[in-house]
């Protein structure tokens, strides 16, 4: 069993936290005027990116679930393809009442994903470093939320 996490798989995962990242940065310290980032708006800086990217990423995590749904047989397909949609409905019906609202319920989400990733973990239907993978990236995401939920 490699236990070990694929070099594209790290980078395209890494990769994925940029614009967490960048919504943190931009909130500590605004990027200053006329660096040509006027015409993109406010929501590409600071929370709004933060809460924006974080459904986008949160509601593409259920066709990860999807995929793996596809290695099992029977009921536990059938489970499988049940649960993986959660994270998409979450993000379509998440309660929320603003930015900082939006992202306490997107932070319930992603603590909720890794709990959905677990699980198809145990069922043996992710890979050996999956969960490996998993625990850094939403440790990430959730201390990207945290600023945005404390306001």
């Amino acid at each position: 069993m490699n236990n070990r996490i694929p070099l594209s798989a790290l980078v395209l995962g890494a990769s994925g936290l940029i614009p967490f990242l960048w919504g943190v940065a931009s909130m500590v310290a605004p990027p200053p005027a006329g660096i040509g980032l006027e015409p993109l708006g406010s929501a590409y800086l600071g929370a709004e990116v933060i809460v924006n990217w974080g459904k986008v990423i949160l509601a593409f995590m259920s066709g990860v679930l999807w995929g793996f749904a596809t290695r099992a047989q029977g009921w536990r397909a059938v489970l499988g393809y049940a649960v993986s949609v959660i994270p998409a409905i979450w993000v379509f019906f998440m309660p929320g009442d603003g930015l900082a609202g939006d992202a306490l319920a997107l932070l319930a989400g992603f603590v909720g994903l890794l709990a959905l990733d677990w699980a198809f973990a145990w069922a043996g239907l992710a890979p050996a470093w999956w969960m490996r993978l998993r625990i850094g990236l939403t440790a990430v995401v959730a201390a990207c939320l945290l600023p945005v939920v404390l306001g």
